[in-house]
């Protein structure tokens, strides 16, 4: 299902008839003139719009140590201030919550059959609880609104709900709506892109290793609950056979990945058809062209070699002469994840040769999405994939280690080793990390870092370990500086190894008595004296 077309905008121009500031400030309550809740399109037209919200490819590992762009990151190296406006950040979550809340009443109005209005209730009940992660692995503690407000509704200037409620919140709307939702099959490929119930139970385990692993790290709450939780529902999507991995991991973020064959995918933010048939687009490919996104020395370092060992133990590791032997024998998700020299690349550069340093500053430019004719046309159609079965294998990995202590090696077969066999690295097994003196929790977390990597996991899983206050105040380092290679031109600055230094230790910081919860936006305090602040923002 392409979820964006001319006719739904109409239908939602229709259904909203104001500005953005005017749909802030109007009681849910005008929403329902009589021309509009009238058919069952009118409901579908009115969720689709819970849709606009799910996110494009992110630059957000910059906030982490994965990542740079062409400029210090103010979340990742702890410079950033409380904002004095509420942004994005926590107005688009209450958004989506405003308008799912307005649905799920509407829809008891439609004349519809109740199982169609029990569909979009629970579509809407979704998006509600994909908005509530967003606010809790932001802020933890915020407002619990579960209906729809009038100006004067007393919620307005409640205090914040306890996370424990939040999370309780998230989880009765999930189970609605995967007892609810069609799966996958069902749906079948014309409505392909709508929620599913396997989207429900993903992002329901999803959440529940972030609370159940924080929990733990940060010696709070019920982590075996959550864990439990986590690994139970990530066994459900796993039992229910609605999906697999897809062959080819670089393919994945092209237009090979996309549509209901790609069956790894469970959640997807979807664009336009093509160039001719544009109505929205994204232009990752320029982005990361530009420098909005390149790989660290410390990403690039946790990759292992094909024989399961990382560079520092693998005997067939040797010392890189030249900027393409750092890929030489690597998981091949290094060379689908960055640039090296032999790959397609713009049209002005058809084969990509060195770094440009003066954008893919690190030396590692980041490849997901990029697509040639994409960067010409300045417009790119690749969908998203937002949640895909290798992070639910990975879910159920961790999530069974960190309650029992340990993983047998027939839960590896399950989910490590797929990811492993499908990118021809070896297979971990619990003796071969006897063998090896490694650590099975750090090869699980190293597992899930590099299959995800630059698709904006890294900064949260480092608030969930509590390892942010160890990894982020780390200088940022790239790739050993060729001298052969790179050009005089480009001014660099370089650390005592001779490899690219972006940013010192100096200038970062992580203050682990703040820094765990992000700052609630000033302005909110003042509309609703209750709401309070984070510690020590």
């Amino acid at each position: 299902m392409r979820i964006i077309k001319f006719p739904f905008l109409y239908m939602l121009g229709l259904l909203l008839g104001f500005t953005a500031c005017d749909i802030d400030r109007i009681p849910e309550t005008q929403l329902a003139d009589p021309s509009f809740w009238r058919s069952e399109s009118d409901l579908k037209s009115a969720t689709n719009y819970l849709y606009t919200f799910l996110p494009g490819p992110t630059t957000e590992d910059t906030w982490s140590d994965d990542a740079f762009g062409v400029a210090a990151n103010n979340i990742s190296d702890g410079s950033r201030q409380a904002p004095a406006t509420a942004n994005a950040d926590y107005n688009d979550p209450y958004r989506i919550i405003r308008a799912a809340n307005n649905i799920m009443e509407k829809a008891l109005i439609v004349p519809a059959a109740p199982a169609v209005q029990n569909r979009y209730i629970a579509e809407a009940r979704f998006f509600r609880a994909w908005a509530y992660v967003q606010l809790l692995q932001r802020y933890g503690n915020v407002p619990l609104i579960m209906k729809p407000l009038q100006n004067n509704s007393p919620e307005l200037t409640a205090a914040p709900a306890p996370r424990a409620e939040v999370l309780e919140a998230i989880y009765q709307d999930l189970d609605y709506a995967a007892a609810t939702l069609p799966t996958p099959t069902a749906l079948a490929s014309a409505d392909y892109g709508r929620i599913t119930n396997t989207a429900a139970m993903a992002l329901k385990a999803r959440i529940a290793l972030f609370e159940g692993t924080r929990s733990k790290f940060h010696n709070y709450g019920e982590p075996v609950k959550h864990l439990t939780i986590a690994r139970e529902t990530a066994k459900a999507v796993m039992d229910s056979r609605q999906h697999d991995l897809f062959a080819n991991y670089f393919n994945l973020f092209q237009y090979a990945g996309e549509g209901r064959q790609n069956r790894e995918n469970i959640l997807v933010k979807q664009f336009g058809i093509n160039h001719t048939n544009n109505v929205v687009n994204h232009n990752f490919s320029r982005n990361v062209e530009t420098g909005a996104l390149n790989g660290t020395k410390s990403l690039v370092d946790s990759y292992l070699m094909k024989d399961g060992l990382p560079i520092t133990q693998s005997p067939t590791h040797q010392t890189p002469t030249a900027s393409a032997e750092v890929y030489t024998g690597r998981d091949d998700r290094l060379a689908a994840t960055f640039f090296k020299r032999g790959d397609p690349y713009t049209s002005a550069t058809t084969t990509y040769t060195i770094p440009p340093l003066q954008f893919q500053r690190t030396g590692f430019g980041t490849r997901k999405y990029f697509e040639r004719n994409d960067w010409v046309n300045s417009r790119s159609f690749i969908d998203r994939p937002i949640i895909r079965y290798a992070e639910i294998l990975l879910i159920y990995a961790e999530a069974t280690f960190e309650l029992q202590g340990n993983i047998s090696d027939a839960d590896l077969e399950l989910t490590i080793n797929p990811l492993r066999q499908r990118v021809g690295v070896a297979m971990l097994t619990n003796s071969f990390v006897t063998a090896n003196n490694l650590d099975m929790r750090e090869e699980i977390r190293r597992e899930r870092r590099v299959e995800l990597a630059m698709e904006g996991f890294r900064y949260w899983d480092l608030i969930r370990w509590k390892t942010a206050e160890i990894e982020l105040p780390k200088p940022v380092l790239g790739m050993y500086y060729f001298r052969n290679e790179f050009p005089s031109t480009v001014a660099v600055q370089l650390d005592p190894e001779g490899y690219l230094l972006l940013q010192g230790a100096q200038f970062r910081r992580f203050d682990p008595s703040r820094d765990y919860l992000w700052p609630l936006p000033i302005n909110e305090g003042a509309l609703n004296p209750n709401l309070g602040q984070n510690l020590n923002w």
